[in-house]
């Protein structure tokens, strides 16, 4: 496992680039449009693409790819598996451009419909931002087609043992917003104006975040050909795509769902929600995808060879390694809502008021972290056992939970409620994966876990008192807000981190002496560096 602690290390790194980026890209956008009808309306727009990328790449397409082409490897070397790769994108590049033709025109459609007034029960705030959402979509789909090609090209990679660079993709689309803001900040340009650049940036930053990966295959032997010939493998891929087109993507629908209710509830509705989960997504963005990333492949491998033991064991540490990072985060975020917020966002175009009416809602959010992690590790479980047909009845109950609850909480709870009902949603579907997961195979239980998960939530809760003591003390400094909001941030987060890996460390939780030497090994190859 020390290899494999290695490659998560060595994605996590990559990831924490893209990640911060990512966040620094939001807090941009949050200071340009602030929680505007605009920016809800573009977070809207921009939430189609990447469902329909969720649908047709990374979840569907990785979950049936990476099996399959480890099988090829496996059994026929590099020359078939890149004739496979060839074939596969050939036929992703042919679906992703009807689709995007077809989405484009409805989109158009729609939003000429809607502005000519004839839809009834509906406000004229709302009408305005459908419309306006409708008009941004139509610009963005076709960021769906980079990012689809790029899921197939990564998911190639990581086959290959390649993890640093398809980590590293994304950075070039958070690089290419962020110099559309600069740009449109610099002219002073009205905002819609500048809302076009941004959406310019985000094509531009997708054709990178395809093309980095694609370079990283080149070097590795790939030469892409054009091939849409029958081929018995590039069935198997798409039958077991089929289903896993919605199990792999229904969080991104639940989001989806929240941000359009959102978007006819009021003008910032939809923008909260994103700022919101943006933060949320962070620790998921830099461990759990990592661990997911490189534990896939591996617990794939062991499917293919039927080691089932192996698959176990190695299954149970990516969890344990996910709740260990992820459970304490949860607390933390919690609890440090609100500096966190004002810290990040209030600048600019946004407020304040902004601030109030987001902290509980990243509050919120923020306590459905472990499951939606959980939940990460478990779908590669699914599919390294080539079993797509559990995880779409996972996906239903959880859009079945969503939609209901969202329905219901938002008449008592507005914003808040669309929050609370996605954490309702994704501990469905928790619960109802590992269910099944442990009665199929039971070396996959959750039983190995509960020992552990004890000390975990143990800590966590131990750590969230230091969390409030410490920031009970800060607020009888008398500090202005953002010096209170650095000291938080810079000195209780660090704090807080040292004191659970004490709690944990003298609680004797398991696996901790692989991390222990994963740290040696980085500091002594620091010390390398530097000498």
């Amino acid at each position: 496992m020390s290899k494999n602690l290695k490659n998560i290390s060595v994605v996590a790194g990559a990831t924490v680039v893209s990640r911060v980026l990512g966040l620094v890209r939001e807090v941009f956008i949050a200071a340009v449009f602030g929680t505007s009808a605009l920016s809800s309306a573009f977070v809207s727009a921009f939430t189609l693409p990447n469902l329909f990328r969720r649908l047709l790449g990374e979840g569907a397409l990785t979950a049936a790819f990476v099996p399959t082409l480890t099988q090829e490897i496996e059994h026929r070397q590099r020359a078939a598996a890149f004739g496979l790769v060839s074939k596969v994108v050939s036929w992703l590049l042919v679906v992703t451009v009807g689709v995007v033709v077809v989405a484009m025109l409805g989109l158009a459609g729609a939003g000429w419909y809607l502005g000519q007034g004839r839809a009834t029960g509906l406000t004229t705030e709302t009408v305005q931002r459908w419309v306006l959402g409708a008009d941004l979509a139509v610009i963005l789909f076709p960021y769906m087609i980079f990012v689809c090609l790029a899921a197939a090209f990564s998911a190639a990679c990581q086959v290959l043992g390649r993890f640093t660079e398809p980590a590293l993709s994304p950075v070039w689309l958070n690089l290419a917003i962020l110099a559309a803001l600069g740009l449109g900040a610099w002219w002073a340009w009205e905002d819609r104006a500048r809302m076009n650049l941004l959406c310019a940036g985000v094509l531009t930053g997708g054709f990178l975040q395809m093309a980095v990966p694609a370079a990283v295959l080149w070097k590795e032997g790939w030469r892409p050909t054009f091939d849409l010939r029958p081929d018995e493998r590039v069935r198997e891929i798409v039958r077991l795509m089929g289903p896993t087109v919605i199990g792999s993507a229904v969080y991104l629908i639940n989001m989806a769902v929240a941000r359009f209710i959102g978007l006819s509830l009021n003008d910032s509705a939809a923008q909260v929600l994103n700022l919101a989960t943006r933060v949320m997504e962070l620790p998921i963005g830099i461990f759990t995808a990592a661990i997911a990333t490189v534990v896939f492949p591996l617990i794939a491998r062991h499917a293919v060879k039927s080691d089932w033991a192996q698959l176990g064991a190695d299954y149970h540490k990516g969890l344990r390694l996910v709740l260990v990072i992820n459970v304490p985060a949860a607390v933390g975020l919690a609890l440090l809502s609100e500096p966190v917020t004002r810290l990040l966002f209030e600048r600019g175009a946004f407020t304040a008021e902004d601030t109030a009416l987001m902290t509980p809602i990243l509050a919120v959010c923020a306590l459905g972290l472990p499951f939606l992690s959980f939940t990460t590790v478990a779908l590669r479980g699914f599919y390294a056992l080539k079993d797509t047909a559990t995880p779409v009845r996972a996906a239903v109950l959880s859009f079945a939970v969503n939609l209901a609850a969202s329905l219901l909480l938002m008449r008592w709870f507005s914003t808040i409620g669309l929050a609370i009902a996605g954490n309702l949603a994704v501990l469905a579907q928790c619960w109802y994966l590992q269910r099944k997961l442990a009665k199929r195979m039971p070396a996959l239980s959750f039983g190995p876990l509960l020992g552990n998960l004890g000390k975990i939530v143990a800590a966590s809760l131990l750590m969230g008192m230091s969390v409030g003591l410490a920031v009970w003390g800060c607020g009888r400094l008398s500090l202005s807000a953002h010096i209170h909001d650095f000291l938080v941030v810079g000195a209780v987060i660090p704090l807080a981190a040292a004191i659970y890996g004490a709690l944990l460390w003298g609680m004797k939780i398991e696996g901790r002496e692989e991390l222990s030497a994963l740290v040696q090994r980085l500091r002594g190859r620091t010390k390398g560096g530097a000498a």
